[in-house]
């Protein structure tokens, strides 16, 4: 048995941990903000503190690269791991962010119901993250990927279904502009979650 001479940096497991729990955090405020529309201002100042948050963990992912000579995964999984991670949360920001700046009077349900596929979706990679310490535990990680790509598969139907529905039946060209916005960031979440399985999918087969 060959033991490397530099010990890895595990610190990449706890940030990643962290930025995950963030992200539930994020989703989480999201949800509340779209299911309880009130106090919009201070709710969206909330996962904007959140985003920082999530930039303040890259920035350190990022920061442990440049220190350390032997990670625990391949340098380009980390690099794309904290990238899509940070996505999700950049999202998430943006199109409450979006909600905020258009005086957007009450969420369209299509959109409380993508927000909360989101949701679930970090709950997901939230789960995963953990097990990534644990070769034994790897394949397991494979489970909350599939999950992860059935909940965006069934955010994209209630997002074409919406985009399709603004486009018919909103008589208003300012009204489609605001709502098209808001849907494309939260449909990137949802696919930014989708590459975030995409990563832990090829760290499982390297690694299992």
């Amino acid at each position: 048995m060959r033991f490397p001479l530099i010990p890895r940096n595990y610190r990449f497991y706890d940030l990643f941990e962290q930025s995950a729990h963030n992200l539930v955090s994020g989703a989480e405020a999201m949800v509340d903000l779209m299911q309880h529309f009130e106090n919009v201002n201070t709710k969206t100042s909330r996962i904007k503190e959140l985003e920082h948050v999530g930039d303040s963990i890259i920035h350190e992912i990022v920061e442990q690269l440049h220190k350390t000579f032997v990670t625990p995964l391949d340098r380009e999984d980390i690099t794309a791991l904290a990238q899509n991670m940070d996505d999700v949360m950049d999202y998430m920001e943006g199109a409450t962010t979006a909600i905020c700046t258009y005086g957007i009077r009450r969420p369209r349900a299509a959109a409380c119901s993508v927000a909360d596929f989101v949701r679930l979706q970090t709950v997901q990679v939230e789960e995963a993250i953990p097990k990534l310490r644990h070769r034994s535990q790897l394949r397991s990680v494979l489970e909350h990927c599939v999950e992860i790509h059935r909940l965006e598969n069934e955010a994209d139907d209630v997002f074409l279904d919406a985009m399709a529905k603004l486009f018919q039946e909103e008589p208003s060209p300012v009204e489609i502009i605001k709502w098209r916005d808001i849907y494309d960031q939260l449909e990137r979440a949802t696919d930014s979650c989708e590459h975030v399985a995409n990563v832990l999918e090829g760290i499982v087969l390297k690694h299992a």
